[in-house]
């Protein structure tokens, strides 16, 4: 409508308005049409209206004047603001604008109840600040207001007031704000000294921070005041005593101010820290108590982090004051890092991180002292909090200064390991190494550094893996858990992460290699290279360094690894002079130990990103699916149905997959029905489902319901029962998105929708010895299922749950209670309908023989407290006596649960609960 108005008619219908219509006696509809009206003419007819000169800033002031309604309010702060942004005339009406508008604040709204608007008091708020901060000609009378309402007792008066002001530093200059500096500084310092909140505090810092920022862009002339420098220098007179006295109150805020405006700007964190750096240095000298210390500490570590914003130390006046006080600065970090408080050591360890991020600040002595001082809280210090902060801090400084650490402390670190100490003991020399091991991982940031640490692992490894004693594979764990931690650093980096493949997963091969091999001809020498644990820590290594590889390296890598299992192929492992050969795959009772490392392989190749070409795939899949039902030891039988799974589920559809899977069923279906191998065949039928599943694969509902026929076998239904957890949970090493599994969205829903109808019939139609099953397949799906997703499916199997919890299976229990807890949490309403049922049978669980069992028993009695109080109070003294029993149990953390459980029932049905 309004474009197609002739030029002049809308400035007609305005002044219409504006001289006509006394707009506030309209009712709400009719007052928001008139501000359309205006916001339409404003969008489509500014050069009109701006014509009008001032007479339409004070029409609109008149329209305005009164309005109430927070609907209106809305479009009328956006046509005030619009009216400052694009420049209309305010002529001799800045007061009167102001006027209009700062009469609604600071805002006091609350929402009417079910309000279909949807208005909030925070969209009043931030529309009005919008206005009040929009134009600096509003400072000679908002600032006197600011102070004002800072001085209120309201919290959110004082929080709006300070707001205000930090987003109206960012429009005004230095001629607005001198009048009132010392206004403002008054109120933000009485603010922050006596404050009790948090809130209003960090609102004062901010605002501070946002002065400074403002007086910091003020260009100086040889005529005009620093009023930054006199502003500091306020800040400083009324702030710097209270930095000496680290016991007293005032120490903290009066520091926290400092910092607000020195970091502003690097002018201002000049002008404070060449004052306050000095004293806090000296007053660390004078206090000779660890927590004055700290204090002192902290203090200067958080100016010393204010430097960060602006880059190297060189650069500027603020340069110059720390590299000035490069030394003291220096020996006050280092002293503390050698205080016997360790939480002076840990302040310490973060300013060594701050000192170090400051480029050209250290020495390269001083860089080696850091080092020095690293190496021997990371190893040597009794405190693990500082040797765990030690080696933090040595990751974070690694890539800053990588020839440093790859010259000084890798070397010290291999020399500890290689070291035999015959005066320790066995005990500290194995936590001494394993210091070792954490902190060669912890610095290996810098593929540089990589290259020099990883050697040093895999010797460290070659000579742990030497021997039978339960401690070397302890030992071989340890090294696989630091090169698990190198490579998920690496993995970001291209170049470092292939250095690590082609370094790293050759040398384990090769050493699992040698390991089964001499086991094979000498079956008394018992390698921990074969033992379960310590494959199961290589297998994240290999992991790890393989699934970020590029497509092309990682089918370079792959052309190696196959062969190497399906035909024995050695050459490129290193070190590859063997016993005998190497065939994981053939017949023979001498050759169990080779097959052990098939784990390995299916660390590899379930791994692998899905657009790799994975050579003799078709041979591959057939013989680990022999492997996986005719295996007699149930970790390669496992591990080989794992890899078969991982790798069907990422095989591209059609006839080569529908063929495989055919085969899997032909060989599955015997092995289940009678025979020596049940077992291992429903293990197969349960990775190969999951696989399935996971890709939303037709076949998989036909397995699922095998998988439910198996609840009704006597011998198989409860490890079949248990296959549900497995379907349903996350895998940590195959078949899952960081593998590059074929994972759908919401799959869990979906098997929940087709499956658990089919559980709930089997239950009720199943005998008395298998019932138990049902519910046990039935508490795992629906402790993996979305909270969400159970709430709305909970009337109809709540009361197969309050069942499940009378199953005798401890399993059970505790997958039940795991559910119910956050349902307790969730649907109120919905379970007090049963609640004297749930009361008694968590007070009869809590004295459970399992601990585990116990404490979610009272973690749910804990949460029964969410139901309406009506409801439980007839059960309060039953509860709260049968909870006394639990406070007597003989674990720690079964009296911790009853403690928190009778403390709510005891306080249910109190005022204000």
């Amino acid at each position: 409508m309004c474009e197609v108005l002739s030029p002049g008619l809308a400035v007609s219908v305005l002044k219409a308005i504006f001289q006509e219509v006394h707009v506030q006696s309209l009712m709400q509809l009719d007052r928001h049409t008139v501000y359309s009206i205006i916001t339409n003419f404003m969008g489509t007819r500014e050069e009109e209206l701006k014509g009008l000169g001032a007479d339409f800033t004070f029409g609109f002031i008149q329209v305005m004047d009164g309005e109430k309604d927070p609907r209106n309010l809305l479009v009328a702060f956006q046509i005030v603001h619009d009216l400052i942004t694009k420049n209309y005339a305010l002529g001799p009406f800045v007061e009167e604008l102001f006027e209009v508008t700062s009469c609604y604040f600071p805002i006091d709204f609350t929402p009417p109840p079910n309000d279909p608007h949807g208005i909030q008091r925070e969209d009043l708020i931030l529309s009005l600040r919008a206005v009040l901060a929009s134009t600096p000609q509003f400072a000679e009378f908002l600032l006197p207001l600011l102070i004002e309402k800072m001085d209120s007792d309201l919290q959110s008066a004082k929080l709006d007031s300070l707001q205000t002001l930090t987003a109206c530093c960012a429009i005004y200059g230095q001629k607005e704000l001198q009048e009132f500096l010392p206004s403002l500084w008054s109120s933000l310092r009485r603010e922050v000294f006596q404050t009790a909140s948090e809130k209003v505090e960090a609102e004062c810092l901010a605002a501070l921070h946002g002065l400074s920022a403002c007086l910091s862009r003020s260009v100086l002339s040889s005529d005009t005041e620093d009023l930054l420098d006199s502003f500091l220098g306020s800040i400083l007179q009324d702030c710097r005593h209270h930095l000496c006295e680290p016991d007293m109150k005032l120490v903290w805020p009066s520091a926290k101010l400092l910092q607000a405006a020195a970091g502003a700007s690097l002018r201002a964190y000049h002008r404070v820290t060449r004052s306050v750096l000095p004293l806090l240095l000296e007053q660390y000298t004078k206090h000779p108590q660890s927590s004055q210390r700290r204090t002192i500490l902290e203090m200067l570590l958080g100016f010393l982090e204010l430097q960060q914003k602006w880059g190297h130390v060189e650069e500027g006046e603020a340069g110059c004051t720390l590299l000035s006080l490069q030394a003291p600065i220096c020996s006050v970090v280092f002293s503390a890092l050698t205080d016997p408080s360790v939480q002076l050591q840990l302040v310490g360890i973060r300013a060594l991180i701050v000192l170090g991020s400051l480029q050209g600040f250290l020495s390269p002595s001083d860089l080696e002292l850091v080092v020095d001082h690293l190496i021997r809280l990371a190893l040597h210090e009794e405190d693990s909090q500082s040797s765990e902060a030690a080696m933090e801090a040595a990751g974070s400084l690694a890539p800053i200064y990588p020839k440093v650490f790859s010259g000084r402390m890798v070397p010290r670190l291999e020399e500890e390991l290689q070291s035999e100490r015959e005066e320790e003991s066995s005990r500290d020399h194995c936590s001494l190494q394993q210091r070792c091991l954490q902190a060669l991982a912890a610095v290996s940031i810098h593929t540089s550094i990589v290259r020099e640490t990883v050697p040093v692992l895999l010797q460290h490894l070659r000579k742990v893996q030497k021997g039978s004693k339960a401690r070397n594979a302890q030992d071989v764990v340890s090294v696989c858990q630091s090169l698990h931690r190198v490579a998920l650093q690496c993995q970001q980096d291209a170049e470092g992460c292939w250095y690590y493949h082609q370094t790293v997963v050759p040398c384990l091969l090769a050493m699992a290699v040698q390991a089964a091999t001499q086991e094979s001809t000498h079956p008394p020498l018992g390698k921990a290279l074969l033992e379960e644990e310590v494959l199961a820590a290589m297998v994240p290594v290999i992991s790890a360094a393989t699934t970020h590889l590029s497509p092309e390296l990682a089918a370079q890598s792959i052309s190696h690894v196959v062969p190497l299992f399906l035909d024995g192929e050695v050459s490129f492992l290193p070190q590859n002079s063997f016993p005998c050969s190497f065939q994981p795959f053939e017949d023979g009772e001498c050759l169990e130990a080779q097959r052990r490392l098939v784990v390995l392989l299916m660390a590899f190749v379930c791994s692998l990103p899905r657009n790799v070409a994975i050579p003799q795939q078709e041979r591959l899949l057939r013989e680990l699916l022999a492997l996986s039902c005719s295996c007699n030891c149930p970790f390669t039988a496992t591990t080989a149905a794992k890899c078969f799974a991982g790798l069907v589920n990422k095989h591209p559809a059609g006839q080569q997959l529908d063929e495989i899977l055919q085969l899997a069923v032909n060989r599955m279906e015997p092995g289940l029905a009678e025979g020596p191998r049940r077992t291992q065949a429903l293990t197969l039928l349960l990775w190969v489902t999951k696989a399935l599943v996971l890709r939303y694969h037709p076949l998989s509902s036909r397995l699922t319901d095998k998988l439910l026929g198996l609840l009704g076998d006597v011998e198989l239904g409860p490890a079949a029962a248990d296959g549900f957890s497995l379907l349903m949970a996350e895998s940590p090493d195959v078949l899952h998105k960081d593998c590059h599994a074929d994972v759908r969205i919401m799959f869990r829903q979906r098997f929940f929708t087709d499956n658990v109808p089919k559980l709930v019939q089997g239950f009720h139609g199943a005998g008395p010895d298998v019932k138990a099953n049902y519910l046990k397949g039935l508490s795992h799906v629906l402790n993996h299922l979305p909270k969400p997703v159970l709430v709305t499916e909970l009337p109809m199997l709540l009361s197969l749950l309050l069942e499940a919890l009378s199953c005798s299976d401890r399993v059970v229990q505790l997958s039940t209670l795991s559910c119910l807890q956050p349902l307790l949490l969730e649907a109120p309403q919905i379970m007090s309908l049963h609640v004297d049922t749930l009361v008694t049978k968590f007070l009869s669980l809590a004295s459970s023989p399992t601990m585990a069992v116990r404490i979610a028993a009272l973690r749910c009695a804990h949460a029964l407290t969410s139901l309406p109080t009506t409801v439980l109070l007839p059960y309060k003294a039953r509860v709260i006596r049968a909870l006394a029993k639990p406070l007597d149990d003989k674990k720690r953390l079964v009296r911790k649960e009853a403690v928190a459980a009778r403390g709510e029932w005891f306080l249910l049905g109190s005022p204000g609960r």
